[in-house]
C-alpha cells in the first residue's frame, strides 16, 4: 500500500476568537508611486506601534516567537546618462524623480550601450524607472522616423494586473512627450476591436508571456512591422519565472529571438527582479544572452519590523487524537480586523483562493460587530476572478476605498499598491524570495512598514518561527529553470518549426538536446523533414501544444446552474480535487455546492447553498521507476535519483464541519486516473537497519509515512519550489527497488530540477527533517510535524518516533556532501540534457501552478504539455503532486 497525500492548502477548521476593538485612530494614508516622493503628509503610525497594539489583546504577546528590526538605509544618487534624451528627463523630473538612485543610472548606462540587464534589488526601489528612461528615450526616437515607428518595444509581465498597472504609469509618466510614446495592453482582455490598431501603430506593447506565445509569434506576419523595429524588451519580476514554467517561458524568448532575427532586429532585453542569488546566471538561463547584472540597491528603505507569529494550541484534537493549533486562517483574519479597525492600510497574502475568501469573509463579519461601515472596506482579491471584477478590486485599492484585502500571490506581482503599512503573510510562500517579496509590499514610499509571517500548523511553518535564522541569515534562493527539459522544449520546437521552418542554424539557439528530438517528431508525425529543413505538419495551431502555465488543459468554467453565470475559473489540474461533485466552492463570499463537474466540456455547474462543512478529496497513487540516472551508497541504503512515472486517482471526498473539523461522512467518486512523468529523488532501508532503528513491520508503514511528509514539507528550504511543485509517495515494499521506499517528485511532466537540488542537498535536506519531527512538543504526532491537511490517506498510519528513529539510522550513513554539491544551485546545469527514457515525448500533462501563475493571465493554455502522439491516441491524463 502506498501511503501519499496531496499538496496543502487552506481546507482547515476555523476557531473563531473575540476580536478585540482597538480606540486608536490612525488617518488613512494617501496612494502615490513609489518611485517619487510622497506629498502625503498625513502622519502614518509607526510600525512597532502597530505591532505592540497587535500583540496587545489577551495571549497575543505569547504568539510573536521573533522580532526582527530590519534599519532604515540612506539612499545613493547619481545622474541619468547624457544619452538620454532631455524631454524623457524633463517628464520624470516633472514626474518628481529629480535625480536617479545609483542603479538606476547604473541599468539605464548598459541599456544604452546595448547590454542586456537584469536589476535585480529589492522592492520599491524604482526598477521600473530604470529600465522605462532608455525605453522612453529610444520610443522617442524612433517616433521622428518617416512612418512615425522606427523603434518599438516589448513589455513582458507574468500577469494581466501588472501589465495593466503599468501601462497606467506609462501613460502617466509618458503623457509630456505626447503622441510619441503610444503604450498599450495586448492580452486576453483585449478587445478584438483594438487589437488591429495595436499591431501597426502601438510602439510600447505591454503582454504576458502566454499572450507571446500563442497570439503573437504564431502570427508574426501581421507583427512585422513591430518585431523590424524591436529595440527593448523589458522582462519584469523575473524571479517568477522558475521550474516548468520558466522553462517554457525561456524557450518562448529563444522563439522570439529568432523570429526578431528573421526581420533584422536584435533586441536588448532589459530584465527587473526582487532580490535573487545569481541574477545573471538565472537571467542568461532564460534568455539564452549574456546578461549584466546591477544589484547593488542604491535606493533608501524605511525602517521594516518583521514578526514570527505562532497560533496558539487549541483544546481540540484533530486526527488521531493530536492537538491541534488554531489555523493560520482563521489568526489572520483577527489581525486584517485589527489592523483595519486601527485604520492601518494592509494586504494579507494568502497561499490559497480558497483562504483568501475565507479570511476576507470572517473579517468583513467581525468588522461589522465593530462598524457596519468598515465591513466594506475590507476585499478578497485572487486568480479566477473575472477581468472586470479584478480590475474593479485594483481601482478600489488605488482609491484607498479599501482599507484591507486579503490576496493570493496573483496580487504579489499585481500592481502597484505604494501606500500600504502593513503585511500579513498567513503561511510561509514557499521561498525567501517571494517571502521578501510580499514583505516589501509595505511601505513602498520609504516609510517605515510592518509585516507578520504567521506560521500555519505545518512543519517548515513551524521550525521557520523557532529558527528565524533560517529566514534572516540566509541568501534568497537560486532561481531553478530547465529549458532543456524534452517535455518543455518538444512542443516549442514545433511551435517554432509553424512560424519558420527549423534549420540547422537553430540548432545552437534551442540548445543541445534539439538534435536529439527532432527525429522522435518526425516519428511521431508532427514534423517533417523537406530539403534542409524540418517543417510543421498539421493543420492546427503548434503553440496549442504547450501549456507554458502547466495547467494541464482548459482552464474548468464554474457556472452556476439556476442562471447559467459565470463564476469564474479553475485550473484544469486543480479541477479533480476542488470541483468534483459534491465540494464547497467559495466565490466572492458567497457558498456554493458542485452539482456536476464534465470534464470534457471543462464546465463545473454548482449552485449557491450553505452547508456547515468544507470538503477534502482523498485519492490514491502508485509510482513506478523508470530509470535510475545515480545511485548513492548511504550505509547499506541508497539514495537515489532518476525517472518515475506517477498515477494517481482521487476516489472520495470527506464532508468536515466547519468549527471543529470532525468528519462528517466520505463519499465515493469515479473520476479517472491522471497519469505523469517525471523526475524524482528517493531513499531505501535495509531489514538490518530497520532492526537498528527498531522498526517492525507493524510501525513500517506508519514511520515511512511520517517521514516522507515531513520531508516534503521541509524541501522548500533547499529548493525554490513550494508544496504544489512537488510530490510524495512512501511504500513499505516497493515492486521496483524491492525495500522500503520513500520517494519525493517534480510535480510537472519532465521535471523542474526540485527533485535533482533535494538530491545533493540531501544530507542537509534530511537532518532538517529528523530536527524538525524530533524538535515538535507533541506526543503522537501532530500538523505541525509529520500530518498534512491534505494527505490522500487521511494521515493513517503515521508513527511520529519511528520516523525519527529510521531518519536517524538513515542519516549516519549518509556520506559528506561536496562543496560544489552544497553551493550547487539545483536543476540541470545550461547546456545538459535530463535523462529520459525513448518515450520522452510521450503526453502527458502539467500539474496545478501556484496561485501566481494561474492560466487565466493571459491566453487560455491548451491541452497538451508535451507534444501528443499521433491523433489516433488520446492523450494521457494528469497527475496531481502529492504531499
Amino acid at each position: 500500500m502506498a501511503f501519499n497525500h496531496l499538496p496543502a492548502g487552506v481546507h482547515d477548521a476555523l476557531v473563531p476568537l473575540s476580536v478585540t476593538p482597538v480606540t486608536h485612530s490612525v488617518p488613512m494614508a494617501k496612494n502615490h508611486r513609489s518611485d517619487r516622493p510622497s506629498a502625503d503628509t498625513v502622519s502614518r503610525p509607526e510600525p512597532g506601534t502597530v505591532l505592540d497594539r497587535l500583540a496587545s489583546g489577551p495571549s497575543r504577546a505569547a504568539r510573536i516567537t521573533h522580532t526582527e528590526h530590519l534599519p532604515p538605509r540612506e539612499g545613493r544618487h547619481a545622474v541619468w546618462p547624457d544619452r538620454i534624451r532631455s524631454e524623457v528627463v524633463a517628464a520624470v523630473q516633472a514626474a518628481g524623480v529629480e535625480h536617479p538612485w545609483a542603479h538606476q543610472a547604473q541599468a539605464a548606462e548598459h541599456a544604452l550601450d546595448g547590454d542586456s540587464v537584469v536589476v535585480a534589488t529589492g522592492t520599491a526601489s524604482g526598477k521600473s524607472l530604470a529600465y522605462l528612461m532608455p525605453v522612453l528615450s529610444a520610443l522617442l526616437d524612433g517616433s521622428e522616423a518617416p512612418n512615425g515607428r522606427g523603434a518599438t518595444a516589448l513589455y513582458l509581465a507574468p500577469t494581466k494586473a501588472l501589465a495593466a498597472d503599468q501601462w497606467r504609469s506609462v501613460k502617466e509618466l509618458s503623457q509630456p512627450l505626447g503622441n510619441s510614446v503610444r503604450p498599450a495592453v495586448y492580452d486576453g482582455d483585449t478587445p478584438f476591436e483594438e487589437r488591429e490598431w495595436i499591431r501597426q501603430y502601438a510602439n510600447y506593447v505591454l503582454t504576458n508571456p502566454d499572450m507571446l506565445h500563442r497570439g503573437i509569434l504564431p502570427s508574426h506576419p501581421r507583427w512585422s512591422s513591430f518585431l523590424k523595429a524591436l529595440k527593448y524588451v523589458v522582462i519584469d519580476e523575473v524571479h517568477t519565472y522558475r521550474g516548468v514554467f520558466g522553462s517554457h517561458v525561456a524557450q518562448v524568448l529563444r522563439r522570439l529571438r529568432r523570429l526578431c532575427a528573421r526581420y533584422g532586429a536584435s533586441p536588448v532585453f532589459l530584465l527587473a527582479s526582487a532580490t535573487a542569488a545569481e541574477p545573471a546566471v538565472a537571467a542568461r538561463r532564460l534568455t539564452g544572452l549574456r546578461v549584466v547584472e546591477v544589484a547593488d540597491d542604491a535606493s533608501p528603505r524605511g525602517e521594516l519590523v518583521f514578526a514570527l507569529w505562532e497560533p496558539p494550541l487549541t483544546e481540540m484534537q484533530g486526527e488521531k487524537g493530536a492537538p491541534v493549533r488554531r489555523t493560520a486562517t482563521a489568526e489572520t483574519a483577527d489581525l486584517l480586523t485589527d489592523l483595519t479597525v486601527q485604520g492601518v492600510r494592509s494586504v494579507a497574502f494568502v497561499r490559497s483562493r480558497r483562504g483568501a475568501e475565507l479570511i476576507s469573509v470572517i473579517a468583513q463579519e467581525r468588522l461589522a460587530e465593530v462598524d457596519r461601515s468598515l465591513a466594506r472596506r475590507v476585499a478578497a482579491y485572487r486568480g479566477g476572478y473575472l477581468p472586470e471584477e479584478r480590475r474593479a478590486l485594483e481601482q478600489a485599492l488605488h482609491s484607498g476605498e479599501l482599507l484591507g484585502l486579503a490576496a493570493t500571490t496573483a496580487l504579489e506581482l499585481g500592481i502597484d499598491v505604494s501606500g500600504l503599512d502593513a503585511v500579513v503573510i498567513a503561511g510561509y510562500p514557499g521561498t525567501r524570495a517571494s517571502l521578501w517579496q510580499q514583505a516589501g509590499r509595505a511601505g513602498r514610499s520609504g516609510q517605515g512598514a510592518l509585516a507578520v509571517l504567521v506560521a500555519r500548523d505545518d512543519p517548515l511553518d513551524t521550525f521557520l518561527v523557532h529558527h528565524p535564522e533560517a529566514l534572516f541569515d540566509q541568501p534568497v534562493e537560486s532561481t531553478v529553470l530547465d529549458p532543456d527539459n524534452p517535455y518543455v522544449l518538444a512542443p516549442h520546437l514545433c511551435a517554432a518549426a509553424a512560424e519558420l521552418p527549423l534549420t540547422d542554424e537553430d540548432l545552437e539557439l534551442f540548445g543541445p538536446a534539439t538534435e536529439g528530438l527532432l527525429p522522435q517528431l518526425e516519428a511521431a508525425k508532427l514534423l517533417r523533414r523537406r530539403t534542409k529543413a524540418w517543417h510543421w505538419t498539421r493543420r492546427e495551431s503548434a503553440a496549442d501544444l504547450a501549456d507554458i502555465r502547466g495547467g494541464g488543459g482548459s482552464p474548468v468554467q464554474i457556472v452556476e446552474s439556476g442562471t447559467g453565470r459565470l463564476l469564474g475559473t479553475v485550473d484544469a489540474g486543480a479541477a479533480h480535487t476542488t470541483v468534483h461533485a459534491g465540494a464547497v466552492h467559495l466565490h466572492q463570499g458567497r457558498t456554493y455546492l458542485v452539482r456536476s463537474l464534465d470534464l470534457d466540456e471543462s464546465v463545473a455547474l454548482v449552485e449557491e447553498a450553505n452547508p456547515t462543512y468544507s470538503t477534502v478529496a482523498r485519492d490514491t497513487t502508485s509510482i513506478s521507476v523508470l530509470e535510475t540516472d545515480i545511485e548513492v551508497p548511504w550505509g547499506e541504503g541508497r539514495l537515489c535519483y532518476g525517472s518515475v512515472e506517477v498515477t494517481n486517482q482521487v476516489v472520495s471526498f470527506l464532508r468536515r464541519r466547519l468549527i471543529t473539523g470532525e468528519v462528517l461522512g466520505e463519499t465515493k467518486l469515479d473520476l479517472p486516473p491522471r497519469t505523469l512523468r517525471t523526475r524524482a529523488v528517493w531513499w531505501t532501508v535495509t531489514e538490518d537497519q530497520l532492526d537498528e532503528a527498531r522498526i517492525n513491520p507493524e510501525i513500517l508503514g506508519g514511520a515511512l509515512h511520517a517521514a516522507e511528509h515531513a520531508s516534503i514539507g521541509m524541501l522548500p528550504l533547499f529548493a525554490t519550489c513550494d508544496r504544489w511543485d512537488i510530490g510524495g509517495v512512501s511504500i513499505p515494499l516497493h515492486p521496483d527497488t524491492l525495500l522500503p521506499t520513500v520517494f519525493v517528485y517534480d510535480g510537472h511532466p519532465g521535471g523542474a530540477g526540485f527533485a535533482e537540488r533535494a538530491f545533493h542537498t540531501a544530507r542537509a535536506w534530511l537532518t532538517a527533517t529528523r530536527q524538525a519531527i524530533a524538535a515538535c512538543e507533541c506526543d503522537a504526532g501532530c500538523p505541525s510535524c509529520i500530518q498534512s491537511p491534505k494527505c490522500g490517506n487521511g494521515n493513517d498510519p503515521l508513527h511520529k518516533r519511528g520516523a525519527v528513529r529510521l531518519l536517524t539510522v538513515l542519516l549516519r550513513g549518509a556520506p559528506e556532501e561536496k562543496a560544489e554539491e552544497e553551493n550547487a544551485e539545483g536543476g540541470a546545469t545550461e547546456g545538459t540534457v535530463p535523462a529520459e527514457s525513448a518515450s520522452a515525448v510521450t503526453p502527458a500533462e502539467g500539474t496545478a501552478p501556484p496561485e501566481g501563475a494561474a492560466p487565466q493571465d493571459g491566453a487560455a493554455p491548451a491541452h497538451g504539455a508535451a507534444p501528443p502522439a499521433p491523433a489516433t491516441e488520446p492523450p494521457a491524463a494528469e497527475a496531481t503532486p502529492q504531499g
